[in-house]
């Protein structure tokens, strides 16, 4: 049965029915109190109640920050929370039960007067996911559904690969940052992220097999990369001094890439983009999509066609 009550300035509805939660919610008007209260009892009886009280109390803040405490890699934390900041910023104090799709319209329409549309399509995928998240796993309701927005598009894969003579001019000015060259060399050979060159470590080579295993990757799943035979040789010249094959730091990679590149009239070459010329190289070597995907690490066709670009004039012999 239903006790309304009066406290304070307010009038106090409490519904107490055996096998529920007890509910409880203040009105400014009595009447309201006892039709809220009739309505949730006939509600419980018809076996249709939804508690919504965990989404009204859970903020996306905490929402987010539950989720990041349930990170146990610290990398992928930072990472993760990094990418939550701006949300936590604009949408943090809004309720589950409240947050729409207006807000998260509002949101990205926002975010992309600061940044581009990959980096607004990352902040929702994230928010997406931790929302999933509490309905599946914590049990927050939501009655109106998981809230929701159009993504924008994002841009067109970049198409940049090394023209002619640029390998050998980037190798030549990196002679001065001899373990940044061998990463240029190891990129190209192997189509690794910069992040998995600087990570990667001599225990996860196994030499007789010529592979080395990737334990941590961007997509969360391990692989293994075929070592061609100058990525081999290119190891087997190198000093074995401390834990790590390269020892150096992501952002002096880029940075020393940059300066390569700028001294010898290189322009438009991004690091990353050697993962690009990788990648087409071994189509061009041959091999099927299947095969480049394994090397890769792709989890879609559709990715794998964004890091891919092929040139007619190495298709010519192919086609007879």
């Amino acid at each position: 049965m239903a006790t309304i009550r009066k406290l304070r300035s307010k009038w106090q509805a409490q519904v107490r029915i055996k096998g529920h939660q007890p509910q409880a919610k203040s009105f400014t008007l009595k009447s309201d109190a006892v039709a809220w209260a009739r309505l949730l009892e006939a509600d419980i009886q018809k076996g249709v109640f939804v508690d919504i009280s965990e989404a009204e109390r859970m903020t996306v803040s905490a929402t987010i920050e539950r989720y990041l405490q349930g990170i146990d890699d610290q990398a992928k934390q930072a990472k993760e929370r990094s990418t939550a900041r701006p949300v936590l910023a604009a949408l943090g104090a809004v309720s589950l039960f409240n947050l729409t799709n207006q807000h998260l319209a509002e949101f990205r329409d926002e975010q992309l007067k600061q940044v581009g549309s990959t980096t607004v399509v990352h902040r929702l995928s994230l928010l997406n996911k931790v929302l999933r998240i509490a309905y599946q796993e914590w049990s927050v309701p939501f009655p109106k559904g998981i809230p929701s927005v159009r993504k924008p598009k994002r841009p067109a894969g970049r198409d940049r690969r090394l023209q002619d003579g640029e390998y050998d001019l980037l190798l030549d000015s990196l002679s001065e940052t001899p373990v940044v060259q061998s990463v240029v060399i190891f990129a190209v050979e192997t189509a690794m992220r910069r992040g998995e060159l600087v990570k990667a470590k001599w225990e996860h080579i196994d030499w007789q097999s010529r592979i080395l295993h990737i334990p941590e990757t961007k997509t969360g799943v391990p692989r293994d990369v075929p070592l061609s035979e100058r990525a081999l040789a290119l190891l087997e010249r190198m000093e074995r001094s401390e834990e790590r094959i390269f020892g150096v730091r992501p952002d002096s990679v880029s940075q020393a890439f940059e300066r390569a590149c700028k001294r010898v009239g290189i322009e438009g070459l991004r690091f990353h983009d050697l993962r690009h010329e990788s990648t087409s190289r071994f189509f061009e070597k041959g091999l099927n999509t299947m095969e480049v995907a394994t090397i890769t690490g792709h989890k879609t066709l559709e990715m794998l066609n964004r890091y891919t670009h092929l040139r007619a004039t190495d298709l010519v012999s192919r086609i007879g």
